[in-house]
């Protein structure tokens, strides 16, 4: 999928599972690495020991979260004990990229269980910001864009992207029209896949089946199509079929340490 000399993105997926883990594997969190920048987007329960089977946490150059459930952003609790008692030799903080109203949340869950730490269980190790959805968020390399999904709360879609390489995530989302157009034309398509074909006439809902992830998916002319995000209850060859009858190009199902270059 890369041509020589062309700038290149390999994404490895740290955490596969819905909310609800399947055995052995963890929460959403997607390892990013764009040249020399190093990132995760997403960092849900769980996700954590696997992202530092892969790099350390003193390695990482910032982290992307897209929405505040706890499946999708958990882990950075871990991550800032890392940080702090680790090898941190530069005592530059980690750029923390939350979505709009996502701090004043991630600091009421921190006053429940560190009443005593205040603003510095966060601020000694992070650089906490406010991702603003409508404008492109650069780190290093990468250039990142958003789009709002179709989910229960505010919940944001990524395009990560460098040169002419492109790798879209879908985050939670029913589908969107957003979403299909965010990942237009992309080298990849990392798609949330929660739902059984029965679900699909549930209301409201705020996920996607892997039939209706392909659909958009064939609807954005992407090259290829990789289903995460998804239960125990269904099996990877039951999605894969799913999703063979409506996009024709190249299909992967996430499991935890799946690797994907563009």
């Amino acid at each position: 999928m890369t041509s020589p000399g062309r700038a290149t993105i390999r994404a490895t997926v740290c955490g596969s599972s819905c909310s609800i883990p399947r055995p052995g594997r963890a929460c959403s969190a997607y390892l990013m690495e764009v040249d020399a920048a190093v990132f995760v987007v997403d960092l849900g329960s769980g996700a954590f020991a696997n992202v530092i089977k892969h790099r350390a946490a003193e390695a990482l150059d910032g982290v992307v979260i897209t929405h505040m459930h706890a499946d999708h952003f958990l882990d950075v609790i871990p991550l800032r004990y890392a940080l702090k008692y680790g090898n941190r030799s530069n005592g530059k903080r980690l750029a923390l990229y939350l979505p709009p109203g996502g701090e004043p949340m991630l600091r009421r869950l921190v006053a429940a269980f560190a009443p005593e730490a205040g603003d510095d269980f966060l601020g000694d190790v992070y650089d906490v910001r406010t991702f603003e959805p409508s404008r492109a968020l650069r780190i290093g390399a990468a250039t990142l864009t958003f789009a709002p999904t179709a989910h229960y709360i505010p919940t944001f879609a990524v395009r990560c992207a460098v040169g002419t390489a492109s790798i879209v995530y879908s985050s939670d989302t029913a589908p969107s029209l957003g979403v299909t157009r965010l990942a237009k034309s992309a080298d990849a398509f990392l798609c949330e896949a929660t739902l059984t074909r029965q679900e699909e006439a549930d209301t409201p809902r705020g996920h996607c089946s892997a039939r209706e992830a392909a659909e958009m998916a064939a609807h954005a002319e992407v090259d290829r199509l990789v289903l995460t995000h998804y239960p125990a209850t269904i099996a990877p060859a039951e999605l894969a079929a799913q999703a063979r009858a409506r996009f024709s190009g190249p299909i992967d199902i996430a499991d935890d340490g799946y690797t994907l270059k563009v």
